[in-house]
């Protein structure tokens, strides 16, 4: 995996995560709660991410959680395409990210997410 990286418009990776979005079941979604999910082409300099959740998890939300900026799901489009091999992978790489940060969004680290299967 990861020799040469898929080539994939913005607009078609941008597809991906929405249909990625479409296989989580909608009564999840529904308890999504001031949250963002936005396509980036690159994490930070230095890190190594295809995925990042930037917020406060639902389970660590307390009577004092109000007035604040949407949480925010960044799904990083380079990364995921360098280490893909043909737009399949891509396909199930976004679907397996998207999911990753849904999940830390409900407050499930990452070792029940490996647990689970999902990492």
């Amino acid at each position: 995996m990861g020799g040469v990286p898929v080539e994939m418009s913005r607009e078609r990776f941008e597809e991906l995560v929405g249909d990625a979005l479409d296989e989580v079941p909608e009564e999840l979604l529904a308890l999504m709660s001031n949250v963002v999910i936005l396509v980036e082409d690159d994490p930070p300099p230095g890190e190594d991410l295809l995925g990042l959740y930037e917020g406060h998890a639902l389970t660590e939300r307390g009577w004092d959680y109000a007035g604040v900026l949407p949480d925010r799901i960044l799904i990083y489009r380079n990364p995921i395409l360098r280490i893909c091999d043909d737009d399949e992978d891509v396909v199930d790489e976004v679907a397996v990210t998207v999911v990753h940060e849904i999940a830390h969004h409900f407050g499930i680290d990452d070792a029940r997410l490996h647990e689970l299967g999902w990492g």
